[in-house]
């Protein structure tokens, strides 16, 4: 998928998504819980990548956290303004954040590469990498599933990937795995998480990785 056909397709149906999947009452506890306690230990300002309506970027804001929400599409950008207002909402791109080298203390990918195909996604990464500053901290949530593979989304297609099969391409993007999650909750998508730190330089092999998959 390229990245103007997934902005169309969410562009079609924004206020749909928006009044079912953009409040924090829609989303899981333990979600919201891993969130909120990885981006208070982050040292710097926050970038939402992917942010749509813009329910997280004010979740987090509300609670002291210095972040900006980016997303491709025009109408969730509209739409967060409107909802959040004197929150920094703009266009942006996973793949060009539009940021200084070493700017960011923190990106949140909450479900912003489900669309993406593995090159797409590795470019990505990349991308949050040099925005990062040394040390700056990624949270990335996903599709999990045991084989990277295409599957009828709701919006459009989208992948599923393997915990491990992505956190090794995190780490090739330049990042140490941290910590990953897994959970499956009845009538829903398997979930997965990973949590990383830019590296000040690629050193390649996943290392240090500690799974929880009872949760988040």
């Amino acid at each position: 998928m390229t990245v103007g056909e997934v902005q169309r397709a969410y562009g079609a149906r924004a206020a749909e998504y928006a009044q079912e999947l953009g409040v924090m009452e829609a989303v899981a506890a333990p979600d919201r819980e891993l969130v909120l306690s990885w981006a208070q230990t982050v040292t710097g300002p926050v970038l939402d990548v992917g942010c749509g309506p813009g329910h997280w970027t004010a979740y987090l804001h509300e609670r002291g956290v210095d972040v900006t929400g980016i997303d491709p599409t025009p109408e969730f950008i509209t739409l967060a303004q409107a909802a959040h207002p004197g929150i920094a909402f703009r266009d942006g791109r996973a793949e060009r954040l539009d940021a200084p080298d070493g700017a960011l203390g923190g990106v949140l990918a909450w479900y912003s590469l489900i669309h993406s195909e593995p090159a797409a996604a590795t470019a990505a990464l990349v991308e949050f990498a040099r925005a990062l500053r040394p040390g700056g901290e990624l949270l990335l949530g996903f599709f999990e599933g045991p084989v990277f593979e295409p599957f009828d989304h709701a919006i459009t297609t989208a992948y599923r990937w393997p915990v491990d099969a992505l956190s090794t391409v995190v780490q090739y993007a330049g990042f140490t795995v941290t910590e990953t999650y897994t959970r499956t909750d009845p009538g829903v998508r398997p979930h997965g998480a990973i949590i990383a730190t830019r590296n000040p330089a690629h050193r390649g092999g996943v290392t240090g990785v500690r799974r929880r998959p009872g949760g988040s």
